[in-house]
């Protein structure tokens, strides 16, 4: 057996630490000015979004949304001094592990697009954006 192959019959599912380094992997790898844009930006993984997450944004199955933006994104952040809570992005484990089975990525390249996907909410680009961003390629 070649030193890189998985043995499937003992591997398990990625727990959330795996998956969390994973994100801050991802997120090292983004330029710097990016980085440092993200400011006070909070990476969490979960399983799954609860259901009170679920019927803010209008999502019924919980295995649909494996990311989420919350906060208030950088364009629209006021200059005043008044307290808030950081954004945070959100990762849900279970939903990307089951896109990542369905799909011919590896889960550091599916953990990494869901992270820099949310981290565009934080700079205030909407999902039509960010998707047509993708699809130019740029």
């Amino acid at each position: 057996m070649h030193a890189r192959e998985l043995n499937w019959q003992t591997a398990k599912a990625p727990s959330l630490a795996e998956i969390e380094a994973l994100a801050w992997v991802a997120f090292a790898a983004m330029p710097a000015q990016f980085r440092e844009l993200c400011g006070d930006v909070v990476i969490l993984i979960d399983d799954v979004a609860d259901a009170e997450t679920l019927a803010e944004v209008g999502i019924e199955n919980e295995l649909e949304l494996s990311g989420l933006f919350s906060g208030v994104a950088r364009p629209y952040q006021e200059s005043s001094n008044l307290p808030r809570t950081p954004n945070t992005v959100h990762l849900y484990r279970v939903p990307i592990l089951l896109e990542w089975a369905e799909t011919d990525v590896t889960l550091g390249e599916l953990v990494s697009h869901v992270l820099i996907h949310e981290i565009a909410h934080h700079f205030g680009f909407s999902d039509d954006g960010i998707h047509a961003v993708e699809e130019s390629g740029d």
